[in-house]
C-alpha cells in the first residue's frame, strides 16, 4: 500500500530518532539504508539508490531533489506552489 506524505514523515521521524539514540542503528542505516528503511516500514520506489549523509553542528547538506515528472512544464510560481503545499519528508516534493 502506498504511503501518503504524512505517514512518511512520522515513519521518518522515528528513524532519525533511533539513529540519533542507537549509534549501531545509525551506522547501518548510513551503509545499507534501503534494508533499514524497508524493516522499519518506509515504502521506498524500486530502483532507486538510497544514501543518507549526517549533518552536524557546522556541516549541513541541502538536497536538490529532482523535479517530478509531471511537473514538467509547470512555472516556477507554479513549482513554488506545488512545493509548499507538500508535506512529503523523504521524497522532497
Amino acid at each position: 500500500m502506498a504511503q501518503d506524505g504524512k505517514q512518511q514523515a512520522r515513519l521518518w521521524a522515528k528513524v532519525v530518532a533511533k539513529a540519533w539514540a542507537d549509534v549501531a542503528f545509525k551506522e547501518k542505516l548510513i551503509s545499507d539504508p534501503a534494508a533499514v528503511l524497508k524493516a522499519e516500514g518506509l515504502d521506498m520506489p524500486q530502483g532507486v539508490n538510497l544514501k543518507v549523509v549526517e549533518d552536524t553542528t557546522s556541516l549541513r547538506h541541502l538536497v536538490l531533489p529532482a523535479m517530478p515528472v509531471d511537473a514538467a512544464g509547470l512555472d516556477e510560481a507554479a513549482l513554488s506552489e506545488r512545493l509548499a503545499a507538500s508535506d512529503c519528508a523523504i521524497c522532497g516534493y
